[in-house]
Formats: structure tokens, sequence, C-alpha cells
């Protein structure tokens, strides 16, 4: 899997820490520092710079998903959040 990002980017920081997390491997390409990864983003984004583009398997492209849903997607169970943590997934 390639992760497409950018510094600064909440929604890169938050895709690349669940990625970790759940000991999931990725190769990260920064578009900022490399130009062609840069161009890369923008064809398969009508033109537009959206982080993280995801590439799975080299085909299956995917722009600012939901950490939980790519996981899942990948037939990797997302780790539980803090409010499952802290209330054992009670509501209220």
């Amino acid at each position: 899997m390639i992760v497409y990002r950018r510094d600064h980017c909440g929604y890169c920081f938050s895709l690349e820490r669940a990625l970790k997390n759940a000991g999931v491997p990725y190769d990260r390409r920064d578009i900022w520092s490399e130009p062609k990864y840069a161009e890369f983003v923008r064809s398969v984004n009508n033109g537009n710079e959206t982080v993280p583009t995801v590439v799975i398997d080299g085909t299956d492209v995917r722009v600012n998903p939901r950490p939980a849903d790519l996981l899942r997607a990948m037939g990797v169970e997302p780790p539980p959040t803090l409010w499952h943590r802290i209330t054992g997934g009670r509501n209220g």
C-alpha cells in the first residue's frame, strides 16, 4: 500500500497513526518533497492535491478514506476507539 501525504495534514496524521497502530505496512510518499508524487495525486483527483490519497494493490485508489473503513477494506479490524476502551462500547 502507498500513502501519498504531506506534512501538517491532520487527515494524513490520523490515517498513518491508525495504520501503524494496526501494524499495517505502507510506503509513505510526501507530495511536497517529490514533484512526481504530487503529479500522480493530481492525476487521480481532478487536478487537486487531495491527501491522503491511498493506493492499494496498485489499482484501488482511495481519497481521504476514513482510517477504520480503509482497515476494514483491507481485512484488518481497527483497534477499538478511545470511547470503546473507556466505556466498553456502551452508549451514554
